[in-house]
């Protein structure tokens, strides 16, 4: 008959499975109590883990991995010394604490006989490789072994971890191929552990910004939203969730990327710099296009001279007008971090903006070249959107207004069709102001349009901007009115929609698969927007613009 310790362990480990945190959690800690155990301390470790507590989780997996060791169990011994290996070097950027916690689990593998966890070494063992080739002969090891022992979560991780590899070796074709095969197996219920959606998402979110894949990240992070809904997100990892929230700006969906940056900015508080500036980096430039200059230079302090802050840096020197300050920022970022990488090309772009602001055409020109070959190399549509983009402004202040045009219009239809709203929008701003002589009457709609964009994201100076610009023009009605319903994005009508139905903000989420505190952002900016001051006002305004568009 089983100890009451004993039940509710398997209550617990029943309720991981599951993936109802809350209940397993309740379970480890009330067995914790009444029988200290590596077990307790294992589920409870991994319960708290998953509900966002990853620094308390860390710490009670290292205990329950001495409690392990102590009693002899080996096996699970090897497998929470490789999750904390992971787990410190993700959370924490502590690449010296994850070296010793792979160093102890293959040790124990080696002198303990433990083959049943031989694959997981050599995959963490690819994670750790400094050499990509190396990294990707472990990982493809990892794999087979993970096949002869019929192991399908280390199969999905190493077919992951191969395709990273491939990408950091410039095979980026090659590469995604086997990223998309990993997440597709892993978000197929392939796997029998929780962790292997996370460690394939993650690795995805990661190789795909890499590779400036936007796109493609994008398409998995949708494609994973069932799974998040129903256990949470699988972008756990600071360095995952802060280049998600990245890539959820560059897609237009500001608010819930607003939440992820905060929430990695929290969570690297206890890590190693290097995360934190990541963090501070990515929200600093969330920040810049929201229009909020002052913000995000104190989120930037001290940054000048990381990597992370070279971009944000340079883009608020050249937003200050200091034009000469942002050059020489820039040329110092790209001589660290080489020229020829896809991680560049925002560098490289406003590097030829500055250029230009102090009057060298050809050093832009040079720059839109080397961007082209950037995007040659690696087959990225987006360094040749940038490229031409580069080029369209060097063309027109050459006075030469239609090659301008010509690859300003090539550069938006790039922008779309990867699908970066902001982007789009600023490059069609830049075409109305080429065609603003020879085509005004273009110039006003293509300005007009981009206005739309960014006041539906909340890019505030932009749309000052395009606003200017259709003044100029004698355009009329170019702002949008307070009470109009046209700038609310999609999921923001969505969200009026139920609001007008009467549902409250949890029910929201539960509806559109959302936080509740996203939905709450969503309810908060829809009022803003709508100029009114609570839910009743805005169910009016939504029914009596439902109204108007019918007739």
């Amino acid at each position: 008959m089983p100890s009451d310790a004993q039940t509710l362990l398997a209550t617990g480990w029943r309720a991981l499975a599951d993936g109802d945190w809350e209940q397993a959690d309740r379970a480890f800690a009330a067995a914790l109590e009444q029988e200290p155990s590596a077990a307790a301390l294992d589920g409870l470790g991994e319960s708290r883990w998953w509900q966002g507590a990853t620094h308390e989780g860390v710490g009670l997996r290292e205990r329950a991995y001495a409690a392990y060791r102590r009693g002899d169990a080996t096996e699970r011994a090897v497998d929470v010394a490789l999750w904390l290996c992971r787990n410190h070097e993700a959370i924490f950027g502590n690449q010296v604490a994850a070296a010793g916690w792979l160093a102890r689990a293959r040790r124990l593998v080696d002198e303990q006989g433990v083959d049943s966890r031989l694959p997981q070494v050599r995959l963490h063992e690819a994670l750790a490789a400094a050499d990509p080739a190396e990294g990707e002969a472990l990982a493809r090891k990892a794999y087979e072994l993970g096949r002869d022992g019929d192991d399908a979560d280390v199969q999905l991780c190493a077919l992951s971890q191969v395709g990273a590899t491939l990408i950091d070796q410039g095979r980026i074709a090659e590469g995604v191929g086997y990223l998309d095969e990993a997440m597709a197996g892993s978000l197929g219920g392939e796997g029998s552990h929780r962790d292997t959606v996370v460690f394939t998402s993650c690795t995805t979110i990661i190789a795909c910004t890499t590779c400036a894949e936007f796109e493609r990240a994008v398409q998995w992070i949708r494609a994973a939203d069932r799974y998040a809904q129903r256990y949470g997100s699988p972008f756990l990892h600071v360095e995952c969730r802060t280049l998600y929230g990245t890539i959820l700006v560059q897609v237009g969906d500001w608010i819930q990327a607003e939440e992820e940056l905060t929430t990695a900015l929290e969570a690297s508080r206890h890590a190693l710099p290097a995360l934190h500036h990541q963090a501070l980096a990515a929200l600093a430039g969330l920040r810049l296009d929201q229009g909020r200059l002052e913000e995000a230079e104190r989120l930037v302090v001290g940054l000048e001279d990381h990597p992370a802050g070279v971009a944000v840096h340079g883009r608020i020197h050249l937003r200050r007008g200091r034009a000469a300050t942002a050059a020489s920022a820039l040329r110092r970022g790209l001589a660290e971090l080489g020229e020829d990488r896809l991680g560049t090309l925002e560098l490289l772009e406003l590097l030829a903006e500055a250029e230009l602001l102090l009057g060298d055409r050809d050093a832009a020109i040079a720059l839109a070249t080397r961007l082209a070959e950037v995007g040659a190399a690696h087959g990225c549509t987006i360094a040749h959107a940038r490229a031409r983009r580069v080029e369209g402004r060097a063309r027109r202040s050459a006075g030469d207004g239609d090659a301008a045009r010509a690859q300003l219009a090539t550069s938006l239809v790039a922008f779309t069709r990867v699908g970066m709203p902001l982007e789009a929008a600023r490059t069609r701003l830049l075409l109305a102001e080429a065609a603003s002589e020879a085509a005004p009457v273009v110039a006003a709609d293509d300005a007009r349009a981009a206005l739309h964009t960014f006041e539906a994201l909340g890019a505030v100076n932009d749309a000052d901007r395009a606003a200017g610009l259709l003044r100029d023009l004698g355009a009329t009605d170019s702002r949008s009115r307070p009470g109009g319903l046209r700038h609310l994005t999609k999921r923001e009508q969505e969200v009026l929609r139920l609001v007008g139905e009467g549902l409250s903000n949890a029910d929201i989420a539960d509806r559109l698969y959302i936080s509740p505190r996203t939905a709450e952002q969503h309810v908060a900016r829809i009022l803003a927007k709508l100029g009114v001051s609570n839910r009743t006002e805005a169910a009016t305004a939504a029914l009596r613009g439902r109204g108007d568009a019918g007739r």
